[in-house]
C-alpha cells in the first residue's frame, strides 16, 4: 500500500509553500495537481514522476471529482507515494476534505499539509490585514459559489453584522447579489471592498470601492477569476500599506532613471 500526501501549494507565489510540502513534490512518484498551482512548482518533481492534471474552470470541469478520488485510491493501492497539489490550502473551499474522506473509506494512508490560503494571503499582499487591533478583530472565509440549484444558505445577516471582515472566495461572478445581501442585511453602502485578482503573483491586481460602487468598477477594470473579495474596514488600510506594488515598481523607476542618465 502507498500513501496519499494532500498538500497546500499555496495561492501562487510559488515561494509561498511550506518546506513540508515541497518535500511531498519531491517525494512523489504521482501528483495530480490543480489549475492554480504554480507550474513552477512541478519542477521539483523527480524526473520519472507522472504528473496528472485535474484543473477546473468556473462553470467547466476538466476532471470531474469522483474521477480524482478514484485516480488518488488507485495509485496508491499500487504502492505509489501520491501527493494531491491543490492551490491554496486543501481544507479551505479545495474539497479536500472529500478527498480525505474516500481515502480513510478504503484505507488508504493519508496525511494532509496544510497551505497558505488565498483569503489571507491576497489581502496581505495586496496591503490589507485582514485583522487589525483598533479595526478589526474577527474575520470569516466565505464561498461565494453555490452548487447549481440549490438556495443561497449563507446566515447574511450574521455576515453583515457580526463579521468585521469578510473574505470572499469565488465570488466575483455573483459580486452584485454579494453586495445587495449585505446591505439588505445591515452593512453600510460605504464600507469599503478590494478585490484582488490572481493575489501573490507578478500580475497581481487590486481594485477598490464600496459595497454601492465595486461592481461598476470591476466591469470597468475587466477584473475576473480567480479573485478574492475583501469587504471591510481594513480595506483602508492599503492606501498606506501597499508594499507588493511598490516593490515591484521599483525596480522599473530604478531603470527609467538609469535610461535618463
Amino acid at each position: 500500500m502507498g500513501k496519499v500526501y494532500l498538500v497546500g501549494a499555496g495561492p501562487g507565489d510559488p515561494g509561498l509553500i511550506t518546506v513540508k510540502g515541497l518535500r511531498c513534490i519531491q517525494e512523489a512518484d504521482v501528483i495530480l495537481y490543480d489549475r492554480l498551482v504554480n507550474k513552477e512548482l512541478l519542477s521539483y518533481a523527480r524526473p520519472d514522476c507522472d504528473l496528472i492534471y485535474c484543473g477546473k474552470l468556473p462553470n467547466y470541469h476538466f476532471m470531474k471529482q469522483e474521477t480524482i478520488n478514484s485516480f488518488l485510491v488507485k495509485h496508491a493501492q499500487k504502492g505509489k507515494v501520491v501527493t494531491r497539489l491543490k492551490g491554496g490550502d486543501p481544507f479551505v473551499f479545495g474539497r479536500g476534505g472529500e478527498e480525505a474522506e474516500t481515502l480513510a473509506k478504503n484505507r488508504i494512508p493519508f496525511e494532509v499539509i496544510p497551505g497558505i490560503t488565498s483569503g489571507i494571503a491576497a489581502p496581505a499582499y495586496a496591503g490589507i490585514p485582514v485583522t487589525h487591533r483598533n479595526i478589526a478583530s474577527s474575520f470569516a472565509v466565505v464561498t461565494g459559489h453555490r452548487k447549481k440549484g440549490e438556495e443561497d444558505e449563507l446566515k447574511w445577516e450574521s455576515l453583515a453584522n457580526g463579521i468585521d471582515t469578510l473574505a470572499i472566495y469565488m465570488g466575483v461572478g455573483s459580486l452584485g447579489y454579494i453586495c445587495e445581501q449585505l446591505t439588505r442585511h445591515g452593512k453600510s453602502k460605504e464600507t469599503p471592498v478590494a478585490l484582488v485578482e490572481w493575489g501573490s503573483l507578478e500580475n497581481q491586481r487590486t481594485v477598490i470601492g464600496t459595497l454601492d460602487t465595486i461592481g461598476e468598477i470591476v466591469v470597468k477594470e475587466q477584473i475576473e477569476n480567480p479573485s478574492m473579495i475583501i469587504v471591510g474596514e481594513v480595506v483602508r488600510l492599503r492606501s498606506e500599506l501597499k508594499w507588493f506594488e511598490q516593490l515591484h515598481e521599483e525596480p522599473s523607476k530604478l531603470a527609467a532613471v538609469r535610461e535618463a542618465l
